[in-house]
């Protein structure tokens, strides 16, 4: 759950700072030192942490609401949702699944090798790097984090300093409940984050904008550093006729969870403008309409906007001339609080940044076309997305949304669920990012898959050594087609 390139003044999704009186040469150093100690390999270290995380979300769980409240003004409910329950159920899962995920995996071996064997050995990769973000800050800061420690790693983890509290509360916390030499967490601003990629690391995760990414991109290029990218962009839904009131009630219910209540809009995943067909425009506007006062009584029922700057931004997005008479709800704007109200447009237009940038915010263009089958060309038109949504019971659209376009992932029926899934992989494709975790896949991303092979020397085929002749060549050709009936009467004499 990334956040938006024009929301990002280069520090809120990177920024590194270090405890007091620790460096940053000396973190990565300790970092290394913990990992080539061989302590992170064994299971019962990984499952340690794991244990130890899960205990810290337990027993810090009011400290993590409070840290959360703080710095997003996020109710508990939907802290809880969004990212300590989440991560609980991730915790969990890795660890019943990690002596599965750890194990060799065999290969089948061509018979003419043998006698071999052969299988893929997931090692961890070594020293890696996490740079979290703001919007989900304790979710997008721990659960990599659980995927890099399951895969045997040391690992440095970087919340924003713009969610100042919960980063506190990491740092507050990590230490005291994980091995505090191989997991570190690391707090400041951007001048930090230059420092740490100065240095060499076996894996860089980031989640942030793509201005920052291609600075980070150009730091790790320096020592050949992988790089997983989560980055964002515009996420549509498209919203075709509903054939009943409760299909289209419960597709607005779903729609909004999507859009306002998953950190005001302040999300890569979350919904960004809204496709659907002009005569059907009227009966979705006014069903959200009277589900958004329902389900937002008051302010404290949706979190607030980041801060001063991003509030500004957002408020531009309304003010520009030609996208203020498309505003038909809400558009209230509380400075004080950041509270912005969440607000429906109509049609905007297709130039204005309102839809040239992705809003990360509480704010919901609705664009119409003749037929929902042209919702395609509009998306296809568009930058790939991290996601994609489509409410619709029309199967032949589904296949077509899935043939035809491209995105991190595509939900029908309802949105950023899928976040929540471990079964799915999370990530970007092109500009909203590339690099997939959680589950397995996080698991995966900071691991290396190693190549075994043993042969024994029972059987030697000299037909693989000079001197060369057309005879073994003919040999090669019938092995590479694995016709080994041909192969064995040519090597006999019987065949020419």
């Amino acid at each position: 759950m990334g956040r938006t390139e024009a929301a990002d003044d280069g520090a809120e999704s990177g920024g590194l700072g270090l405890g007091v009186g620790v460096g940053v040469g000396e973190t990565v150093r300790e970092l290394r030192e913990a990992y080539e100690s061989g302590r992170t390999r064994s299971l019962a270290w990984r499952q340690a942490q794991l244990r130890g995380l899960l205990r810290l979300l337990e027993e810090k769980e009011v400290e993590a609401f409070q840290a959360l409240h703080k710095d997003l003004g996020k109710h508990h409910a939907e802290a809880y949702r969004d990212e300590v329950g989440v991560l609980i159920k991730s915790a969990n899962g890795a660890l019943q699944q990690l002596g599965k995920w750890m194990a060799p995996e065999k290969v089948r071996v061509p018979l003419i090798a043998w006698p071999a064997t052969a299988q893929v050995v997931p090692e961890p990769l070594g020293v890696v790097l996490v740079f979290s973000c703001w919007n989900v800050p304790l979710g997008l800061s721990l659960e990599p984090l659980i995927g890099a420690i399951a895969a045997g790693n040391a690992v440095a983890l970087k919340p924003s300093e713009l969610s100042p509290c919960t980063a506190r509360f990491l740092g507050d916390n990590i230490g005291r409940y994980m091995d505090s030499s191989a997991v570190k967490v690391v707090q400041g601003g951007p001048d930090v984050g230059v420092q740490l990629m100065e240095h060499r690391w076996d894996k860089v995760l980031f989640t942030g904008s793509p201005r920052i990414a291609r600075a980070v991109m150009a730091a790790a290029s320096r020592h050949l550093t992988p790089v997983a990218l989560e980055l964002g962009g515009k996420c549509p839904c498209i919203f075709d006729a509903m054939g009943s009131a409760r299909d289209l009630q419960i597709s607005v219910n779903r729609m909004i969870a999507g859009k306002w209540s998953s950190c005001a809009g302040q999300a890569c995943i979350a919904i960004d403008y809204v496709l659907v067909e002009e005569r059907f425009a009227p009966i979705l506007i006014k069903v959200l309409k009277s589900t958004l006062k329902r389900f937002f009584p008051e302010a404290d029922h949706m979190a607030r906007i980041v801060n001063e700057r991003h509030f500004e931004r957002l408020s531009n997005l309304l003010k520009d001339r030609s996208v203020a008479p498309s505003v038909l709800h809400g558009g209230s704007m509380d400075s004080k609080n950041l509270y912005i109200e969440p607000t429906i447009l109509l049609n905007p237009p297709l130039d204005s940044a309102i839809m040239t940038e992705e809003i990360f915010g509480p704010l919901l263009p609705i664009i119409t076309v003749k037929n929902i089958e042209d919702s395609i060309a509009f998306v296809k038109a568009m930058p790939k997305p991290l996601a994609i949504y489509a409410f619709t019971r029309d199967a032949a659209l589904r296949r077509r949304i899935v043939d035809e376009t491209s995105s991190g992932s595509v939900t029908f029926n309802d949105a950023v669920v899928q976040y929540a899934i471990d079964g799915l992989p999370f990530g970007g494709v092109g500009q909203s990012g590339f690099g997939q975790y959680h589950g397995k896949y996080s698991f995966e991303m900071f691991s290396h898959k190693k190549a075994v092979m043993k042969r024994g020397y029972l059987v030697e085929l000299t037909l693989r050594y000079p001197p060369w002749d057309e005879s073994k060549v003919t040999l090669m050709r019938y092995l590479y087609r694995f016709n080994y009936f041909a192969f064995v009467l040519s090597f006999l004499g019987l065949r020419r």
